[in-house]
């Protein structure tokens, strides 16, 4: 937005650029003004605070040089590497947008933060574990609430708890120092050792299951256990299933997750499984009110028998909008305790 250029007479470049911001927020608009520089922000409320009345010739004048300049400009880059890969994002590979950002932060341009933000969360805890308690109060203070919380689940409680009171006391931290930290931090990833396969095998193997159907889940899962019993049970753990359901999520969140799910599908996965979950079925239409729960059942009735394969793809179909509600950070799953049996 070209504000600075406009040249009406009588009016300073911060005086126009006013006159605009305040004529968009007039009208409903939704305007990212975060976008700006820290100072370019503060100078623009700081003119807004010292205007009064502005004449209507005045403001037609200046809505005129603005359209004119608008209708003159052909094209508008994103000026800086983070716009320009997000622009490009689905075009480069992730190993070239990796590298670019990489370059970017070794030269100090770029937003560091948001490359941390991306950051695997076992690469974020290593770095709040190695890093000192101040640098990592102030990249947990940047994290987004569900990644901070993903990442402080995976540190020592001891730990968690200074990096937790050091937080207290990263207000004053200015953005210069702000960058200077997320570029060091960057720095300090880009020098853990990683191996070349980065996921690990027992949550690849888990995470495979979850989106396998029944029999060769169970298959697998029997065959794991003759191999080799304990890899067999460390990967029970991560599996969530249509079973994981009644021990895994709040009862307060039943309502926001059956909104997820279509009616006819919710209604397949229910009935499908009532002879062989009830447990998960009574869990789920007990978290509604009772006038829904029993129109629920009064479908589920008139469906009558439901073929096996279709009721499992309803219940993965429910299993699935859990899932990607966690991932979106719209709700959490109940951590298991360690001495819990795992999953069937």
């Amino acid at each position: 937005m070209e504000i600075a250029a406009i040249r009406q007479p009588g009016l300073t470049a911060r005086q126009k650029a006013a006159i605009i911001v305040r004529l968009i927020l007039a009208e409903g608009e939704d305007l990212d003004l975060s976008r700006l520089s820290p100072e370019m922000q503060a100078d623009l409320a700081q003119e807004m605070a010292q205007m009064g009345l502005i004449d209507r010739e005045t403001r037609n004048a200046v809505i005129v040089e603005f359209c004119e300049k608008l209708e003159k400009v052909g094209l508008s880059f994103p000026g800086n590497i983070d716009g320009t890969l997000d622009l490009l994002d689905g075009y480069l590979s992730a190993d070239t947008s990796d590298r670019l950002r990489r370059m970017a932060a070794l030269h100090g341009s770029g937003d560091p933060w948001f490359r941390i933000s991306g950051l695997a969360s076992d690469l974020l805890a290593e770095l709040a574990r190695t890093e000192s308690i101040e640098i990592a109060a102030v990249m947990f203070s940047k994290l987004p609430v569900p990644r901070a919380a993903e990442v402080f689940s995976q540190i020592d409680p001891e730990r968690a708890r200074q990096i937790a009171y050091a937080m207290s006391l990263t207000g004053t931290v200015e953005a210069p120092a702000l960058n200077r930290i997320g570029h060091a931090l960057i720095q300090a990833a880009d020098a853990i050792p990683r191996t070349a396969i980065e996921a690990n095998a027992v949550e690849k193997v888990g995470a495979i299951l979850n989106y396998s159907p029944a029999l060769t889940r169970d298959t697998v899962l029997a065959g794991l256990e003759n191999d080799d019993a304990d890899f067999a049970e460390e990967v029970r753990k991560t599996l969530f299933t249509w079973a994981s359901i009644p021990s895994r999520i709040d009862v307060r969140d039943i309502a926001r997750i059956l909104r997820e799910v279509d009616g006819t599908t919710l209604v397949k996965a229910l009935a499908g499984s009532k002879g062989k979950d009830v447990a998960t079925v009574d869990f789920l239409l007990g978290g509604v009110s009772s006038r829904l729960a029993e129109s629920i059942r009064d479908e589920m009735q008139a469906v009558g028998k439901i073929p096996a394969k279709a009721a499992e793809e309803a219940m993965g179909e429910v299993v699935a909008a859990i899932r990607r509600m966690e991932t979106e950070g719209d709700l959490f799953l109940i951590a298991l305790d360690p001495d819990d049996p795992p999953a069937p």
